[in-house]
């Protein structure tokens, strides 16, 4: 009977396929529509699947490389080759073969060497009509096949603390400390993107029940918090609520809960009583996940949360597959890129813009409170910075300094800024940058607020600025151009992009045209183009610098810089910091930080020696994220305020950061011009060991190494996420020559856990064997450490090399090849450094210089004119 079904089955589809070869993509008619194969790159293709319907025809926002009107140089088809059999077809690139089984009407993709890399699940690509807001629309699903050895990372930076994201169910919304990227990066060797602009759904639950508050007596809770109106404090009353759910078989179990409001206030589930996720902060995302064990038979759930909450649980086996899913769709769309993570990222970024390379100073100490309340406020601390020799490059202006003009009024309140130009000209004269906190809203009784409202420019029944709309994206950036670049302000913190609390549902935008659902995911796309562009118009010596609190796919090619907005400071809420950060990079947006020491932090923080050791962690991670940066709310954040103690840790870890400039600048650049990623998840360096694939990817709060990330390629962090500890235990993965750590010098073989002393003034750093690392003697800011004479710090043991990059720190004249490249190259059999001929040149480059080389604490002078030179440490 099943040889039957067969048959019967290729009869079909061998009698429905068809197939069209155009230049460009191949077009393949299905009985659930034209599938459409893209190839975009020698590694990546694109594939849709197209219904025939009234749909609107959205802007392209990730694969602007192929866009006629983007403006950028498209990307060139890469050659390709169709070939067809009986039972398949195949699509052939160099470094991608992708098969069409015309039986099983599924996708399947290998690399050159014929090692599958990803399938679909047969039957489960979906593409079924549905409507939004009364206009109609598609509803679009495909399931993947995932083995039991894969590991997934990436969606974006989420609360849940999870790293490896395989069986996890995730809700792809943008909120508060949470931002939705909808790519997944593979150990198997390839990400995927799906490419959808609104609600997405990772391995969505297909089973539900709602839970009922227990009783009507509340535990009532006070809380400082912010919101779009400012400063506030809130009651809050807390309630437990119950349900019983059934599994049919004992396994593991995604659960899903969706507190039912557009913001948490905890995250407090308990199954049977066992404790599976103790979270709480002022503002949580809506929902969360966890991957549980469950027995066969009915269970208890118990959720505490706030009494507006109508909480629901969604729940799914874990099993061998991948599912993404979207209500809101114009087609089924998704990219898969091979290779490896760097590989995949590169080519990522190939068609959807590249990152252009941040100013040299926007890697130095970036230092932040909510908020200074006036001019002079902030004029003495940033002199007490210089006063006590503290590295700083830019100090932030928070919000509110509008005062009596109004929310986000594009304007200083001259009662507390009476001259923000001679604020800004003092900052410069002591080598500092300021950066201002500017918002996508704007209250409609300020004086530019009228005129928004006058010309239709709001988000109809919001105060958003609706960015979807041409004219009102210009007339926001005219206001802004205006009222706040004449008076030199240097980065741009363009903070609630998402819009904030997912508020396009139910709206219309672009002029009230489009249901908001069809943009949910990418406000932020249209901010921060529109600050981008209008930087690069409008002060056209300055490379943009911005900060935002949101990010979707192609993010990266606006250079902005995203934090994982208003979060609390505990040893918990500080592990799921960094795992968040980690799943944004594995997303392929390349420029990330938090708020070091939370942002919600207790009431005594000055004196609180347990605050104290939290803060120092939180600070001493930082210094190895893309941006190092300190925040607080309602909190005088500068380290001199917290004591002796602080104050000489905070001197000690700022001023290692300002040691690793070169290096830091030197990846930045690889960012830039290659497609590369900083901070790195050991995914990307050690795909092929088990072990740290294993302990990196473990579920929360299960094992200290779960944390463990690469800075660059040299550089292994380990985390320190609990209190009260004199040891720590560090992966260290398998590689030749093994590790050294940093700070002792003391030699690891690779492949094992170690454990190191700690104290509160040491971070576990280790350093790769065959390592090549650049450092600066430091500086008051990054400008000074990078001009500053370089010790070249080898790390014996393999063979290595390193190219430094260096430039003006400043401007685009990197874009047309102002910039100087100088290779480095150990030979650890011969223990020769070799550094090579300098490639290119810049202004005020350096011609002469003299490298202090390192090797195992042997220091030698090496003078060096451009041309390649040999130095034996024999």
């Amino acid at each position: 009977m099943n040889y039957l079904r067969i048959i019967l089955a290729s009869i079909f589809m061998l009698a429905f396929f068809s197939c069209t070869n155009k230049e460009g993509f191949v077009k393949v008619q299905t009985n659930k529509g034209v599938l459409i194969l893209t190839p975009l790159t020698e590694s990546s293709v694109r594939v849709q699947l197209e219904k025939e319907g009234n749909q609107p025809e959205l802007e392209e926002l990730v694969y602007i490389n192929l866009n006629e009107n983007s403006g950028e140089a498209k990307i060139s088809v890469p050659k390709y080759e169709v070939e067809q059999t009986d039972s398949a077809l195949w699509l052939n690139m160099s470094r991608l073969r992708v098969k069409y089984d015309k039986v099983s009407d599924a996708l399947s993709f290998f690399d050159q060497s014929g090692r599958l890399l990803l399938s679909e699940k047969p039957g489960s690509r979906s593409i079924e009509a549905a409507t939004v807001q009364g206009e109609p629309t598609w509803a679009v699903r495909q399931t993947f096949l995932s083995p039991a050895d894969e590991y997934l990372y990436g969606t974006g930076q989420f609360q849940d603390g999870y790293l490896n994201i395989r069986g996890l169910s995730r809700r792809l919304t943008q909120v508060n400390t949470q931002i939705s990227v909808p790519l997944i990066l593979s150990s198997k060797g390839y990400a995927l993107l799906w490419n959808n602009y609104g609600l997405t759904d990772l391995n969505p639950a297909d089973r539900s029940v709602s839970l009922e508050k227990l009783s009507d007596e509340a535990k009532v809770e006070m809380v400082d918090v912010t919101s779009t109106v400012g400063n506030a404090r809130e009651v809050r009353n807390i309630h437990l609520f119950a349900a019983e759910f059934e599994v049919e078989k004992t396994a593991d179990y995604s659960l899903l809960l969706d507190v039912g409001q557009r913001m948490a206030r905890k995250y407090q589930i308990k199954v049977d009583g066992k404790p599976l996720v103790a979270l709480n902060n002022v503002w949580l995302p809506p929902t969360t996940s966890v991957i549980a064990r469950l027995e066969k038979g009915k269970h208890k759930v118990v959720v505490e949360g706030e009494e507006h909450d109508r909480p629901t649980i969604f729940w799914r086996e874990v099993n061998d597959e991948t599912t993404l899913s979207s209500p809101v769709a114009q087609r089924l769309d998704y990219t898969v890129f091979a290779g490896s993570p760097d590989e995949a990222i590169a080519a990522y970024r190939s068609v959807s813009g590249q990152s252009p390379l941040p100013p040299l100073w926007a890697f130095g100490y970036v230092h932040c409170r909510e908020r200074y309340k006036s001019q002079a406020e902030l004029l003495e601390n940033a002199t007490e910075f210089r006063n006590r020799q503290l590295p700083i490059d830019m100090i932030v202006q928070d919000w509110q300094y509008w005062g009596k003009y109004g929310w986000n009024a594009m304007r200083f309140d001259e009662e507390t800024y009476p001259d923000p130009k001679a604020l800004t000209d003092s900052l410069h004269a002591m080598k500092m940058r300021l950066m201002l906190s500017v918002w996508s809203k704007v209250d409609e009784n300020a004086e530019v607020g009228k005129q928004f409202a006058a010309n239709g420019f709001y988000i109809p029944n919001s105060t958003w600025v609706d960015f979807f709309n041409p004219k009102a994206s210009e007339f926001y950036w005219q206001k802004y151009s205006e009222g706040l670049l004449p008076l030199g302000i240097d980065a741009w913190w363009q903070d609630a992009t998402e819009p904030e609390n997912d508020d396009l549902q139910q709206r219309r935008i672009a002029g009230a045209t489009l249901p908001g659902e069809l943009y949910r995911n990418a406000y932020t796309m249209f901010v921060n183009r529109t600050i981008y562009d209008g930087l690069r118009k409008d002060k056209p010596e300055s490379r943009p610098m911005i900060m935002t609190r949101s990010g979707f796919t192609g993010l990266q090619r606006y250079g902005a810089f995203t934090w994982s907005g208003d979060v609390g400071h505990d040893w918990e809420t500080l592990r799921r910091q960094i795992a968040g950060g980690l799943g944004q990079i594995a997303a392929g947006l390349p420029w990330w930080t938090y708020d070091a020491g939370g942002f919600f932090r207790p009431r005594d923080q000055y004196t609180n020696p347990e605050y104290h050791e939290q803060f120092l962690r939180w600070l001493q991670v930082a210094t190895f994220l893309p941006m190092m940066r300190v925040h607080g709310y309602q909190s005088d954040t500068e380290p001199w305020r917290y004591g002796e103690q602080v104050e000489t840790v905070f001197r000690k870890y700022a001023a290692l950061r300002y040691q690793l400039i070169p290096y830091i600048y030197t990846l930045a650049a690889k960012v830039s011009r290659e497609g590369y990623t900083m901070m790195r998840p050991l995914v990307m360096d050690f795909a092929d060991d088990a072990e740290a694939l294993r302990l990196s990817s473990a579920a929360p709060q299960r094992l200290p190494q779960n944390l463990e990330f690469m800075f660059g390629p040299s550089i292994l962090v380990s985390p320190v996420v609990e209190p009260k500890v004199d040891s720590w235990q560090t992966y260290l993965p398998e590689c030749e020559g093994g590790w050294v750590d940093f700070w002792t010098g003391e030699h690891y073989v690779g492949g094992q856990t170690v454990t190191t002393k700690v104290d509160m003034a040491t971070l576990p750093v280790f350093v790769k064997a065959g390592s090549i690392l650049p450092l600066s003697e430091g500086g008051a800011c990054a400008e000074e450490a990078a001009r500053k004479p370089l010790e070249i710090k080898i790390v014996p043991g393999s063979d290595g090399d390193f190219t430094l990059y260096e430039d003006e720190g400043e401007g685009f004249g990197y874009e047309s090849g102002a910039f100087s490249l100088i290779p480095f190259h150990w030979d650890d059999k011969t223990a020769t450094l070799t550094i090579g001929a300098r490639q290119g040149r810049f202004p005020a480059m350096q011609l002469r210089r003299t490298f202090r080389i390192n090797i195992d604490g042997e220091i030698q002078l090496v003078e060096y004119d451009g041309e390649e030179i040999n130095f034996s440490a024999k």
